[in-house]
């Protein structure tokens, strides 16, 4: 997966994705949803052939950038939280 910056000011970022993960991409939004500071957050896949998918977020007042990695951030510690229950259900 590939991320390339089309747009981005103070308050908004739009990001084509190349080759995207869906299995990461709406859990992501979902948790980006939940922010207090986001106001919204969009992921725009388009036609399948011609257009490229693309991630809007736009935030009431802080960079969009600091709300994408408290997101990333939240979903690896989520999913470390999984592995930790496989591997211990596992390991009996």
């Amino acid at each position: 997966m590939e991320l390339n910056l089309l747009e981005k000011d103070k308050t908004s970022i739009k990001i084509e994705i190349i080759n995207p993960e869906e299995t990461l991409i709406y859990p992501l939004v979902s948790t980006l949803l939940q922010d207090e500071d986001v106001s919204d957050a969009q992921y725009y896949t388009g036609h399948p052939q011609l257009d490229k998918p693309v991630l809007y977020v736009r935030t009431k007042k802080n960079p969009p950038q600091a709300a994408l990695k408290r997101a990333a951030e939240a979903l690896a510690g989520q999913f470390r939280d999984a592995k930790a229950l496989v591997e211990k259900a596992l390991a009996k």
